[in-house]
């Protein structure tokens, strides 16, 4: 994720705009519809068909208008699932805090067997939802998995459930044994059950997105707008047709493209959400609430995400 200060530097914002791998398809897609519309430009002067080519431009204001009410409208539903999971996951910090908290108050701290199993697992949890949204939890990001650990989680197609079931049996084993009452287990319920009911929302936002056919046609229509402008202008703008294509065209694409991009918030993209540093922040909160020692350094942050200062 791009990590900027708003409202301070304007200039220095829109210079990082080259770090991002959508405005570099963006701009690419920019110079084919100038390339297009230069060949438009010179093959109808050259043929002499400028006149009888032309297109009324007052059609092209009215489809204008609904181009861009469809984009809107896509651009708002993107944003809409991209805040969302920046909702989810700020709700999944302060439900791994609360249940850390909840097994500190509760459990025995004399326990430091138990009080490391809670703590590891409580921040494994985010470390694999994080890595499962992508491609598939890799083990290799999870705390402390012993040799018999890692063999489990390899049969587990789905790794966060895995924990999530783990910290279950680990909760009822406790309230069994009878160091913990009834009224502890109930107010423990609610932050266990809250880890799925999380994992479950992002996995909708992730595996349901835009309806297909229509992306295609906010992508068809868009291509064939830009395609039949330069028959509009030409008349009227004459070789200025071609910048004025092309900047209707960057602007057109460039907002449908954005939308692609953060449609999916837990991917890779520069404008994704940094899961994976929220996940590390949550595992450092974990370990300091519940006085364990921590082995791997604090924010040891990812080369995935662009930071701009």
């Amino acid at each position: 994720m791009i990590i900027y200060e708003p409202n301070k530097h304007f200039i220095s914002d829109v210079r990082h705009l080259a770090r991002s791998w959508t405005m570099v398809k963006i701009v690419r897609a920019t110079a084919l519809s100038g390339l297009y519309s230069l060949v438009v430009c010179v093959l109808l002067s050259f043929l002499k068909l400028e006149q009888s080519a032309s297109f009324n431009t007052a059609i092209f204001s009215f489809l204008g208008i609904v181009l861009s009410i469809m984009l809107v409208f896509r651009t708002n539903t993107a944003y809409d699932r991209w805040w969302e999971g920046r909702q989810q996951w700020g709700a999944l910090v302060n439900n791994c805090r609360n249940f850390a908290v909840m097994v500190h108050a509760t459990m025995p701290n004399s326990d430091h067997r138990l009080m490391r199993f809670f703590a590891v697992n409580i921040s494994n949890f985010p470390l694999a939802l994080s890595e499962h949204l992508r491609q598939g939890t890799d083990l290799d990001k999870l705390l402390e998995l012993s040799e018999e650990d890692t063999r489990e989680y390899q049969q587990r197609a789905h790794v966060p459930n895995h924990i999530s079931r783990r910290l279950h049996d680990k909760v009822q084993a406790v309230y069994r044994a009878g160091q913990i009452t009834d009224s502890d287990l109930l107010n423990f319920k609610p932050h266990m059950q809250s880890l799925l009911d999380i994992s479950g929302a992002c996995e909708r936002i992730r595996k349901t997105p835009i309806a297909f056919s229509y992306a295609v046609y906010i992508k068809v229509f868009i291509l064939a707008y830009t395609a039949l402008l330069p028959f509009a202008l030409l008349t009227m703008y004459q070789w200025y047709t071609i910048p004025i294509t092309m900047f209707v065209f960057f602007a057109f694409i460039g907002l449908e493209l954005m939308a692609a991009e953060i449609e999916d918030p837990f991917g890779l993209d520069c404008n994704d959400l940094p899961t994976h540093t929220i996940s590390e922040t949550i595992r450092d909160n974990v370990f300091e609430i519940l006085d364990q020692p921590l082995s791997v350094p604090k924010h040891h942050a990812e080369a995935l995400y662009d930071k701009v200062f």
